[in-house]
């Protein structure tokens, strides 16, 4: 199981378990089982409003994350939040951005910090 913090200088952190490998659990699917709020509309991809910003918690372990969506890819180019190179990149390491929409982002087996 990974263990998912939910931080927010508004809210208090909070830590819940998310089942892992289960590729169908994304982090605002696990916030809104948990009662966390993070903003969203669509649900789809399409809006940005549910932009997170997610690291590890082991700072020792590079995160492995799941790859970007086209919706996200796009979305993140267009609200600036990565590059065009930052892409080409994360092709080739196959290492994914700090941002991400928590409505395409699939929960790993990793801990992760995700400030919203």
């Amino acid at each position: 199981m990974a263990l998912v913090t939910f931080t927010n200088p508004e809210y208090r952190d909070k830590t819940v378990y998310a089942v892992a490998g289960s590729h169908t659990q994304t982090v605002l699917k696990l916030a809104l089982e948990n009662k966390i709020p993070i903003n969203f509309e669509c649900e789809d991809g399409e809006c940005g409003t549910c932009l997170v910003k997610v690291s590890s918690i082991d700072d020792k372990h590079q995160r492995m994350g799941g790859p970007l969506t086209d919706k996200e890819k796009t979305l993140l180019l267009e609200l600036g939040k990565i590059t065009k190179d930052q892409v080409e990149t994360m092709h080739v390491d196959d290492l994914p951005t700090d941002w991400r929409l928590a409505c395409q982002m699939i929960v790993r087996d990793e801990d992760i910090r995700v400030q919203y």
